[in-house]
């Protein structure tokens, strides 16, 4: 007969092996995995996918999926799969451009609202707090509407509407490190703002900005392709994920896969950069 005290050393023996199978934070090999794909296609789509996106043949029009047309043809008799292919470089450049432009302006509102303090905190997080108050959405398509349609400009729209949330952890980041004596030391020392910030504040704060802008490029990811579903985005014939769902909607009934397979391909690539940015959000929570 086991006494207590074997049964409870079993018991945390078991869950010890438990936990060893499933750590915390593990590394996600599936979202990774679809990532690199995905960056391959963006890197080097004649290689993913030989046949040209443009190569019209109505005699194999509206093909479903097979060995030969993986994801089947449209209307014109286009290689679906080539489309979407040659699609993830437009719909990444995109994306990874408003991420930059978000980047950007948020840095220079956070660290000057963190940083300065006073009035110049409180009318730069008043913007802020505006823009937080209006959907991302209707942000960005106030301002493309005001641009104009097209790639870059919609990357500009995108950024925009995504400023705000990295304000907010920028300038949370600034007063943070901003408070440690070697910042003060630094102030003490006559060194110039520029100095303090680039050399002392920033590389200190990049951390949480960085665990952000991974968990935040995939609502950008699917903010661009919304857009260009609506018609902003590139123009056709030139392929975009979103105005490939839009353009078979109109077939949907009789060619799902026209739809079907480009919206299944941009799900599964805001789920796997949603998975990498929880991890590296996770990770840098147990850091700080």
């Amino acid at each position: 007969m086991s006494t207590p005290t074997n049964t409870a050393g079993g018991a945390e023996r078991r869950g010890s092996r438990q936990g060893r199978r499933t750590p915390r934070g593990a590394v996600p090999w599936g979202a990774l995995a679809v990532l690199a794909a995905v960056a391959l296609a963006a890197l080097l789509p004649g290689f993913a996918a030989p046949e040209s996106p443009f190569a019209e043949d109505v005699s194999r029009r509206l093909l479903p999926p097979s060995a030969e047309h993986l994801f089947g043809t449209d209307e014109l008799g286009r290689d679906l799969f080539s489309r979407v292919v040659h699609g993830a470089r437009t719909t990444l450049a995109t994306a990874l451009l408003a991420l930059g432009s978000a980047l950007g302006l948020s840095l220079l509102i956070g660290v000057l609202a963190g940083y300065l303090g006073g009035l110049v905190d409180r009318a730069l997080m008043a913007v802020v707090d505006v823009l937080l108050a209006l959907p991302s959405l209707l942000i960005s398509l106030l301002v493309v509407f005001a641009l104009g349609a097209g790639p870059v400009n919609l990357a500009v729209a995108v950024g925009i509407a995504s400023v705000p949330t990295f304000a907010r952890v920028t300038r949370a980041e600034v007063l943070r490190v901003g408070s440690h004596s070697f910042v003060e030391a630094a102030r003490g020392y006559g060194l110039p703002l520029r100095l303090i910030l680039f050399r002392h504040v920033l590389p200190h704060a990049r951390g949480p900005i960085t665990a952000l802008s991974a968990l935040e490029l995939a609502t950008i990811v699917l903010s661009v392709s919304a857009l260009s579903f609506l018609g902003y985005g590139a123009r056709p014939p030139d392929p975009e994920w979103g105005n490939l769902i839009a353009e078979g909607r109109s077939h949907f009934m009789t060619a799902w896969w026209l739809t079907a397979l480009p919206g299944a391909v941009l799900v599964c690539v805001v789920l796997a950069l949603h998975r990498v940015g929880r991890l590296l959000g996770s990770r840098e929570a147990v850091a700080v």
